[in-house]
């Protein structure tokens, strides 16, 4: 057995057995991780390659955009193991929120609004009325 066909079937034996804590600790970190590649690949561009062609920024991006990917896959498909679609979303959803507020303020500087507070009271009853049945 190769050490791939090892290490897959040492995961499938962790999903099968992992509580749902365990699958959203996991999956939500994996997320958080993708998160910090893609609000940099979305609006990192806006500050730091301002001055080069809108093509250049949009390769820069993509390129950034990959390890998101390579983060996001496999957090979804962990999530998928006991998360509805839905929950799945609304996770990612809050890990957005989460990750783009210190973004935007420290290295965009852009103020602190009250409308984060706002949206972030809209995320937690999303997050309740999508949890509320698991």
């Amino acid at each position: 057995m190769s050490s791939y066909h090892a290490c897959s079937a040492k995961v499938a034996a962790w999903l099968e057995q992992a509580s749902l804590l365990q699958i959203v600790a996991v999956s939500g970190s994996l997320l958080v991780l993708s998160n910090l590649f893609m609000t940099w690949a979305w609006y990192g561009h806006l500050k730091h390659l301002a001055h080069k062609p809108w093509w250049w920024a949009a390769l820069i991006s993509w390129g950034i955009a990959l390890f998101e990917y390579l983060l996001q896959v496999p957090a979804n498909r962990i999530g998928f193991t006991q998360l509805s679609l839905g929950q799945l979303k609304i996770l990612q959803e809050v890990i957005t929120l989460l990750v783009f507020l210190p973004f935007s303020m420290l290295v965009m500087h852009q103020p602190f609004r009250v409308d984060y507070i706002w949206a972030g009271l809209c995320l937690v009853g999303a997050v309740y009325f999508i949890f509320r049945s698991a």
